[in-house]
């Protein structure tokens, strides 16, 4: 797993010794585990230059994860409706230990723009979605407090335990997280939980851009449509709770 890891973080092609000094495995053993990868689909090797990269085979099977999550559908017309009223970068993420995965989004309509990657991965404690999960999802905020892993990415990030623990108690309070240029200083944003049938949060709704228009009062103002998406498309998946 270490080396599909390797593979798929890479941004290209790699050597067998490159990988094999990375993970302090012999030789040997990386080309052993190659070939494994290789044969059940993971992996694939150019013949002539002997690189080796990873295969689309873990996309095909995370989107059929998503895909089964019904989410997709369900949140198109939210987020299209959140864009047109908005104009910013709309974000669908959903949650993997303590980082956020963006899984569908629509592009904002300004030139200057929050750029992300659908598939692309942020620190959860450091972003509007992924706090937006973190508050409303106890093991996993527990898990973070209790984390060495907390990094300041830009003075504003929250890393303490008592600053984490106050700003998820607001969360639940509101309904809302905002990212005020805590992972990267000149974009901001604001997001809202998705629960399904059973209550439970499975993903967020989110809204960025750059901080010199999504400013504090801009974000509050937006923070009701914010809501209202992540609650239609709560409604949609059968969850009858309370707003």
């Amino acid at each position: 797993m270490k080396l599909l890891s390797a593979l798929s973080e890479s941004g290209g092609p790699r050597t067998l010794t490159s990988l094999a000094d990375q993970l302090g495995l012999t030789k040997s053993n990386t080309h052993r585990l190659l070939h494994t990868l290789i044969e059940e689909g993971f992996v694939k090797q150019d013949g002539e230059k002997g690189l080796y990269s990873a295969t689309l085979r873990l996309w095909e099977m995370g989107s059929r994860i998503v895909a089964d999550l019904d989410l997709m559908g369900i949140a198109r017309t939210p987020m299209q409706e959140l864009s047109d009223k908005a104009g910013e970068t709309i974000h669908l993420s959903v949650l993997d230990g303590l980082e956020v995965i963006y899984v569908d989004k629509i592009e904002a309509t300004q030139a200057v723009r929050a750029y992300t990657n659908i598939g692309a991965r942020a620190p959860a404690w450091a972003v509007a979605t992924g706090k937006a999960m973190l508050a409303h999802i106890p093991a996993a905020e527990e898990a973070l407090i209790a984390s060495a892993r907390r990094k300041r990415f830009s003075p504003k990030t929250l890393v303490t335990k008592d600053s984490l623990r106050a700003e998820f108690a607001r969360i639940r309070e509101t309904g809302i997280a905002f990212n005020n240029g805590e992972w990267r200083p000149d974009v901001c944003g604001a997001a809202s939980p998705i629960r399904d049938a059973r209550g439970s949060v499975i993903a967020a709704l989110g809204i960025s851009g750059p901080a010199i228009r999504l400013n504090a009062e801009r974000l509050q103002g937006l923070a009701p449509a914010v809501i209202s998406g992540a609650l239609t498309m709560s409604r949609a998946l059968g969850w009858q709770g309370q707003d």
